[in-house]
């Protein structure tokens, strides 16, 4: 296995209005992603991850019984057979962010995880879910109506080309997810997200970095971008990136073009910070039992 993997992180606009039904939305979005997807495998992508519900508007904006329509089961729903087949097609690992139905009507934000010869190799749902409001008109990331907080830990998925970990959206504001995945030896981390311009914008650029260099791994995060009707709360401003574990940008995105970036890891350098630092030598987690406790 190289020590030099090609990373692909796919942002987009959506096109269609959310008035409009859930199979509109999720078939054009598919077809779009689609070809995001071939052209991050002709610019050499092993790894692609799209963004956070990839296939619909973020309808969290609202809270609309409508939107438990889009979701599907993983791995046995249509979405996730379909890029099997396409991981399969371009020898690609890719990760996969579509909204879950488990059984009759239990709900999660998850990704799965598709390895370079089409196999299903897990799933990661989000742990930490948001209900907040944005702006004044009544909408906001009312997610806590549409997802159970997820239940299957902070698996590391071994691919054919790195060690893959995925933290989801929210998840970013919260370390110690991000240290259970480097304990667990993941090698790059995709963190895909819908976060608009405002409250939290500026820390964009500075958690998920510090996650890398705290916890010695690649950061891949996304963002899509542009403005979604009927709701407007405000601007996705795009600016996906992928993070090295000494914290530089290795490649960046647009703020508001659908686009593919591709960057490049180097696993020789997880060692070398890995040696330098020695974080995970020096922690000390026999002493971080409060964590757990029920404090204020």
């Amino acid at each position: 296995m190289s020590d030099k993997v090609k990373i692909g992180l796919i942002q987009a606009s959506h096109d269609v209005d959310g008035s409009e039904p859930v199979e509109v939305h999720k078939e054009e979005s598919t077809k779009k992603h689609i070809q995001l997807v071939r052209d991050a495998a002709k610019k050499g992508a092993q790894i692609i991850c799209l963004q956070e519900i990839f296939y619909g508007p973020y309808f969290c904006s609202e809270q609309n019984p409508k939107w438990y329509d889009s979701a599907e089961e993983i791995p046995n729903g249509p979405t996730t057979k379909r890029f099997q087949d396409l991981a399969k097609e371009l020898n690609v690992v890719i990760v996969l962010p579509i909204y879950e139905r488990e059984g009759i009507a239990t709900y999660y934000n998850t990704a799965a995880v598709i390895d370079a010869d089409g196999s299903y190799l897990g799933k990661y749902r989000k742990q930490h879910i948001p209900h907040v409001a944005v702006g004044s008109e009544g909408y906001g990331f009312w997610e806590k109506y549409y997802f159970k907080p997820g239940n299957l830990g902070y698996p590391v998925f071994d691919t054919a080309y790195a060690k893959v970990g995925v933290y989801i959206c929210y998840d970013r504001h919260f370390p110690e997810g991000a240290r259970l995945l480097g304990l667990k030896g993941a090698e790059v981390v995709f963190n895909p997200s819908a976060t608009v311009a405002g409250l939290s914008e500026y820390l964009w650029k500075l958690e998920q970095p510090a996650h890398a260099v705290a916890n010695g791994y690649y950061l891949g995060a996304i963002n899509r971008v542009g403005y979604e009707g009927p709701w407007k709360m405000g601007e996705f401003y795009g600016q996906s990136y992928l993070v090295d574990p000494r914290g530089g940008f290795v490649s960046i995105g647009s703020r508001d073009k659908d686009e593919v970036i591709i960057g490049e890891m180097d696993k020789k350098m997880i060692r070398e910070v890995r040696d330098t630092w020695q974080f995970y030598r020096d922690r000390r987690p026999e002493t971080y039992n409060e964590m757990t406790a029920l404090l204020p």
